[in-house]
């Protein structure tokens, strides 16, 4: 009941129902009491020349009320006013503050009415907000702090290619732990190494290998496109694999010898059996098996003896013997190997390379393409010789690697294939780098992965 005898809406009719009265009073005293009364006195007692009471007429009478009345409506209006006059400056200068992103502001004044339910609501609001800022800055900070310590090297960049965000990581990758922040980052990539530099303008994920402070280092470089406040950026990570690379091949290593024990005693076993039985069929003089025991026992030295030149293969890989090499010949040589459509147009100067070693690692690269899944036209060669590099790519249309499998593609006998030894890409990236070169894994968008061999070219004496 007291709200609604306080509210605001009650407050004006009070106030309009006031000016009435008052405009029906001032209306009657100028024209019937006190106002005709005292001019007729002024005119018969005082013998002044007035105007007649009776000729004040509705017009006179209505005059002289608005005259009378004005400044009271002004004066009553102000004071109807006032309160939401005050009540606005207030909430202009809230809105400010919140523009700002200060969120303390809160407005000082009791009310009971409707302007007060506002204010409180106001108030609560500014409450609300600055307790959800309070967590947003403490989230950011943890955010920033973790970021900040990772290894994995971050950097941000806006449209304009400046670096936006970098972490500590990044500083000391790009620029000798100084900060980045508004810096060209094509003019730091301009004198980190070249690899690093081309992996980053393919705008495709990759794992490369880099020359860094004298020794090889190798990274694995994620690239995303996103829009950041309405805005175009993209961020890159370089994560250095070279130490996860070891741990992994120590455990590779250690799974090849479980595998090498495995299946020397599934055929050694058999082998030491069968001569067993061998002497004992000797000793009996049953010479008529002998035969099958003796080719059993060859067939499963022949088995063994393939298996592990399998993997001698990869441990003796010889040095490569380059020379200058035709590319007519070397790609009519390819084809009677394995399918593939060339996208580029030959080069015109011949290569520098093994030409055994390199057909070899093609073949595997372009079987491993049609065995993705990709159709035949998708999975193309392309031969680019840029200045003291060759460049070698076999691409397909495939599922591609997901990251777990790109960052340890190359390492020996690794392999997502039930059947597949692991040798292939290991044994590929293992003649680039005996060549000087690396090789480069990245996928495609829409599909697909691309892998790149890249090897120097030097002119021969």
């Amino acid at each position: 009941m007291w709200r609604r005898l306080n509210s605001l809406h009650l407050r004006l009719t009070l106030l309009l129902l006031l000016a009435g009265v008052a405009g029906a009073l001032i209306y009657a005293g100028v024209s019937q009491w006190p106002l005709p009364q005292l001019l007729r006195w002024l005119h018969t007692d005082l013998a002044l020349t007035v105007r007649a009471p009776m000729q004040v007429g509705i017009y006179g009478g209505l005059l002289a009320s608005l005259i009378v009345l004005l400044p009271l409506a002004f004066w009553l209006a102000g004071r109807a006013m006032a309160p939401v006059s005050r009540l606005l400056r207030a909430l202009e200068g809230a809105v400010a503050s919140y523009r700002d992103g200060d969120f303390s502001f809160s407005i000082a004044i009791d009310r009971g009415d409707e302007l007060g339910r506002l204010i409180r609501m106001h108030n609560a609001l500014g409450h609300t907000l600055r307790e959800q800022r309070q967590h947003l800055v403490q989230r950011e900070l943890l955010l920033d702090t973790v970021v900040q310590n990772t290894p994995v090297a971050l950097v941000l960049t806006d449209a304009a290619g400046r670096v936006a965000y970098a972490n500590i990581a990044s500083r000391h990758l790009f620029n000798e732990g100084r900060s980045l922040h508004g810096l060209d980052f094509s003019a730091l990539l301009a004198v980190a190494p070249e690899a690093l530099r081309k992996a980053v303008e393919s705008g495709e994920d990759a794992l490369l290998s880099v020359e860094m402070d004298g020794s090889e280092e190798t990274f694995h470089l994620s690239q995303r496109a996103f829009r950041l406040q309405g805005r175009p950026h993209r961020l890159q990570l370089f994560r250095r694999m070279t130490r996860e690379l070891s741990r992994q091949e120590v455990a590779i290593w250690k799974r090849v010898i479980r595998v090498i024990s495995h299946e020397l005693n599934n055929s050694l076993a058999p082998i030491s059996s069968l001569a067993h039985s061998g002497a004992e069929l000797a000793r009996r003089g049953e010479i008529e098996r002998l035969p099958g025991v003796f080719a059993t026992i060859g067939e499963r030295a022949r088995h063994l003896h393939d298996f592990i030149a399998g993997y001698a293969s990869f441990a003796k890989l010889p040095a490569p013997q380059s020379k200058m090499i035709a590319w007519a010949p070397f790609l009519e040589g390819l084809a009677l190997h394995c399918r593939y459509r060339l996208a580029t147009t030959l080069p015109e100067r011949p290569g520098r390379f093994d030409a055994a070693q390199i057909e070899q690692v093609l073949i595997n690269l372009i079987k491993n393409a049609h065995e993705s899944g990709s159709a035949d036209d998708d999975v193309t060669l392309s031969i680019v010789q840029d200045g003291r590099e060759l460049r070698i790519e076999v691409v397909d249309r495939g599922p591609g690697m997901s990251d777990a499998v790109l960052a340890q593609a190359l390492l020996p006998f690794y392999s997502t294939k039930r059947s597949g030894t692991g040798l292939g890409l290991a044994l590929a990236r293992e003649i680039v780098e005996a060549h000087g070169g690396r090789v480069l894994l990245a996928n495609r968008e829409g599909g697909g992965l691309r892998v790149s061999l890249v090897l120097p070219q030097t002119t021969a004496r």
